[in-house]
């Protein structure tokens, strides 16, 4: 049976707008804080449980779409991800590393990538629009153009 992957990257964000930030290692201070899916992640999380309901699988072909949820974060980013599998979502990667507290986009999109690499049959990967604590958008432009795949904006 052939497999068709559809990878869905996800951020924990903040749930909140009174964040502050650590002078010595420039990244959020988590304690005390609710974080939840960035709320524009959630919009793509649906889009891909949709698509697995809308062409599932094809018994004719032997293709079997599996959805999977994918953030990089701390250990505690998994109660996001158990969120987008009460979505739907198929399966969960969280790829933690202390190495990667303070991560640019340059650098989220070099290790996503790197791990999307690992997935066989990943056919499509969806972002949100942009995050809310970063507001930038560039992780899914950016990522498109490590893997030398097309970018939809």
């Amino acid at each position: 049976m052939i497999k068709i992957n559809i990878v869905v990257c996800i951020k924990q964000v903040p749930g909140t707008t009174g964040i502050k930030i650590d002078p010595e290692t420039n990244t959020l201070i988590r304690e005390g804080i609710e974080n939840i899916i960035n709320p524009l992640d959630t919009y793509a999380v649906e889009e891909g449980v949709r698509l697995k309901e809308r062409l599932g699988s094809d018994e004719k072909t032997g293709e079997a779409m599996k959805v999977i949820a994918m953030t990089m974060g701390p250990p505690q980013a998994e109660e996001i991800l158990k969120e987008a599998i009460s979505m739907g979502i198929d399966e969960a990667i969280l790829v933690s590393d202390r190495a990667f507290a303070g991560s640019d986009t340059w650098a989220t999109s070099h290790t996503l990538a790197t791990a999307i690499e690992k997935i066989e049959e990943c056919r499509l990967i969806i972002f949100g629009k942009q995050t809310l604590d970063g507001d930038t958008g560039q992780v899914g432009p950016e990522l498109a153009q490590r893997l030398n795949i097309p970018y939809i904006g």
